[in-house]
């Protein structure tokens, strides 16, 4: 058959005429490769073309290009056959492909070069993807023939399933782990296939790109074998790279077709859960212990019989969570807001290592002196049935012989170096730091005495395991699972100065993913809805005309101290001569006698703070209020006491120096006293304070996670009223500066531990500037 360029025919036999024929649309894809050399970049280079050429089927003939002349059939020993061709058919098929995005090629291409017919093409590869996943199905529907060339790269393979398979070896600390696809009834691994196209396009691993990829959005791959590419959504790709992208250049110039992990590693297996569904083989017990680390599992954990609480579903996950990295044999950060119950899911860990036999050493717990009554008296109340031994004091030597009889022992930060030899010739089946933010600096005496203690397994209790920079929260993983985040020198180039200088995001999102499984982070908001409401205000003070003029005196010879110092040694190197500084300025804030010592003449109405802060103690009292009131100046608390004295106030006081730290807690908790005067270092942790309803931070600190700590000794569970927080700022004076400074420090904690972004901080000239820049109105 073909289409005759004459009208003209045989008069001798009659012309036979076929009409009234709908057309139907035939449509023929294919592909070119063509290879050249690029003068301009001194290579060869491989450039791929594609076309659709389009006809029309009358009945069996085949017509194309415009319809301005009818299709000429000559047949031998026959009749001419005059196919009439339906112009306004053919447009409206014409006009459907073009609605798909198609247009008429301008230029000849060997791509279909022989194939008749009226050829289109598109813009780019996407356009090209696009219109064979979308647009061809609906051309089909609508009785389209399509007909596609064996060389055309968009013919793509269909994925019939994905798969995982994991191979565990029991008594090794390591396991197997292939991904793969079934296509046509084969099983492909997609190891070697991801490594050829992360080699290609290395943005699937560190550009920010992969993020920005819709989850229909595909990545074109080749088969091993033959010439056909199958298209991987990124919703399937996105975690897997994600979750495991970092590992697949381990072995340089290998293509293996598994990965073998470390056991820590299982805990990445949840986060392949991610996306379209994955046929599993094998790895349920690796599984399980992911879906408990990531807090979903309860199904299986119960609170240990004989526990003297009932645990709120978030304690019980925190406690899956902890047997969950027992049986994994790796170490894990319990990160919940302060008054969430750490303790408690501790003891429920205890205890149930011990009802299940595996309780052969004893638990030995590192905290702050302040709170080893703490844990005396929250293990009698809650798990009676452990033996508890305290060692702190000068009379503790002669107990060293009785820790292995022992369930669990008590010791501090403090002792720890000091005691180190005998601890450290106990095998313990655990070591748990409280308070874990005191190892924050890993060459401290406390930090590198228990990296010495020989035990199983390793916990860490904080509210706020990172206060200042990332360095601290490496610090505490190195002593976790050391060599997790590498070492401080690569975990510096990796993460802290991507992150806390630069603001990346993607470094930010791949150290999340790499700790999220060791961290267990809840705050209040999310599981402790029956709390009543926390409200947080900010009371603004103005400064006594004496102190005004004595700060603007103080600035000017700080602010040129500091500069002074940073000329002559830089910026990095001046911390402690600016710390000072501030010292002094943030003390002219609260009182001048803070400065001068015990000599001074000056009164109480001498400081705008302290005056504020008795007219708002006589308020408070009158309304019935219970207050804590913290101050980082201990010799501030002692102005305020001697005031509390002149007025007949009762009161409690906890300090540094406080030798009894459980009676002033217990009067104040049974309503004998309506205030307690705290420092912010002695008790911004471990204690329950629940019968106060307002709390008072007379001076700011630096560090949010340090005033919320102290804040939340009143809101914690068991809390029944609202609690009021009261920060009393000068206004216009270094005291505000701080709290910009403050919001900086709490989105790095934010970003770190919940996931989520975080503003670029670092403490810049400008920041010196603005902390001694002079009052303002």
């Amino acid at each position: 058959m073909s289409q005759d360029a004459s009208p003209t025919f045989s008069a001798e036999l009659p012309e036979q005429v076929l009409s009234g024929i709908a057309p139907s649309a035939v449509l023929t894809l294919g592909s070119h490769v063509r290879v050249h050399f690029d003068a301009r970049k001194g290579r060869m280079h491989e450039q791929t073309q594609h076309r659709a050429a389009l006809a029309f089927d009358y009945q069996g003939h085949i017509a194309y290009g415009k319809a301005a002349r009818d299709l000429i059939i000559r047949q031998p020993d026959a009749a001419p056959l005059r196919v009439v061709r339906d112009a306004a058919g053919e447009a409206r098929l014409r006009q459907q492909l073009e609605d798909a995005g198609m247009r008429v090629a301008l230029r000849q291409s060997e791509a279909l070069a022989q194939h008749p017919g009226e050829h289109f093409e598109l813009a780019n590869e996407s356009a090209w993807l696009a219109f064979i996943q979308q647009a061809l199905p609906r051309l089909r529907e609508d009785g389209w023939d399509v007909l596609i060339q064996p060389d055309f790269q968009y013919n793509l393979a269909q994925v019939d399933e994905w798969y995982a398979e994991v191979e565990e070896a029991p008594e090794r600390d390591w396991f197997d782990l292939e991904i793969g696809i079934e296509v046509e009834g084969q099983r492909i691994s997609l190891l070697p296939i991801l490594l050829q196209a992360i080699r290609r396009t290395p943005w699937l691993l560190t550009g920010d790109a992969l993020a920005q990829r819709q989850d229909e959005e595909v990545l074109l791959v080749s088969l091993p074998q033959g010439n056909r590419r199958i298209a991987l959504p990124f919703a399937r790709l996105r975690p897997l790279l994600v979750t495991l992208g970092e590992l697949f250049f381990r072995e340089p110039g290998d293509t293996p077709h598994r990965l073998r992990l470390p056991r820590a590693d299982a805990a990445r297996l949840g986060n392949l859960e991610q996306g379209p569904a994955l046929a599993w083989q094998g790895g349920e017990r690796l599984r399980g212990f992911a879906q408990r680390l990531q807090a979903q599992d309860v199904s299986t954990i119960k609170a240990p019989k004989g526990l003297r609480a009932k645990l709120r579903p978030y304690q019980v996950q925190g406690l899956a969570w902890m047997q969950a990295l027992a049986e994994l044999e790796v170490g894990g950060l319990l990160a919940d807001d302060m008054g969430l119950g750490k303790t408690l899911q501790t003891l429920a860990h205890i205890l149930t290592e011990k009802l299940a036999g595996r309780l052969q050493h004893p638990a030995l717990i590192i905290m702050p002196t302040s709170l080893i009554p703490n844990w005396q008296d929250e293990a009698a109340r809650f798990t009676p049935q452990l033996k508890v031994l305290a060692l702190h004091g000068i009379k503790r030597r002669g107990q060293f012989k009785h820790i292995a009889e022992h369930d669990i022992v008590l010791s501090t930060y403090a002792l720890l170096p000091r005691d180190l030899k005998v601890l450290g010739a106990q095998p313990y089946h655990l070591l748990i730091l409280d308070e874990a933010q005191n190892i924050k600096n890993p060459r401290s005496k406390a930090a590198l005495a228990a990296s010495q203690i020989n035990a199983r397994h390793r916990l860490c209790l904080t509210g706020t395991p990172l206060e200042n920079h990332l360095g601290e929260l490496w610090s505490l993983f190195n002593f976790l699972m050391p060599g997790w985040l590498g070492d401080s020198k690569s975990f510096t180039q990796d993460y802290r100065t991507p992150i806390e200088k630069q603001g990346n995001e993607q470094r930010l999102a791949h150290l999340n993913g790499r700790i999220k499984p060791f961290v267990l982070r809840r705050n209040k908001e999310q599981v402790a809805r029956e709390l009543p409401p926390k409200t947080e205000i900010t009371h603004w003070v103005e400064l006594s005309a004496l102190q005004r003029d004595r700060y603007e005196t103080l600035r000017l010879a700080m602010d040129k101290k500091v500069r002074d110092e940073i000329a002559r040694q830089g910026l990095a190197r001046s911390q402690i001569v600016i710390l000072e500084a501030l010292l002094r300025l943030r003390q002219a804030c609260c009182d001048l006698r803070l400065l001068d010592g015990d000599d001074s003449p000056l009164r109480s109405q001498d400081s705008g703070k302290l005056s504020a802060l008795l007219d708002m103690l006589e308020e408070l009292f009158a309304e019935g209020r219970r207050v804590l009131l913290f101050s980082q100046f201990t010799s501030m608390l002692g102005l305020i006491e001697d005031e509390l004295k002149a007025r007949n106030i009762r009161y409690a006081k906890l300090t540094g120096s406080t030798q009894d730290r459980r009676t002033p807690v217990q009067q104040f908790q049974a309503g004998d006293l309506p205030i307690f005067l705290i420092s912010l270092k002695a008790g911004g942790a471990g204690l329950n304070l629940t019968a106060a309803d307002t709390v008072i931070h007379f001076d700011p600190w630096w560090n949010p996670a340090s005033e919320a700590q102290a804040s939340d000794r009143a809101y914690r569970i068991g809390q029944d009223k609202p609690v009021f927080v009261y920060k009393l700022i000068t206004r216009g004076s270094v005291e505000e500066k701080i709290q910009h400074l403050q919001q900086a420090k709490a989105n790095l904690a934010k970003g770190v531990l919940e996931g989520g972004s975080q503003a670029q901080w670092q403490l810049t000239e400008d920041d010196l500037a603005a902390l001694f820049a002079p009052l303002s109105d």
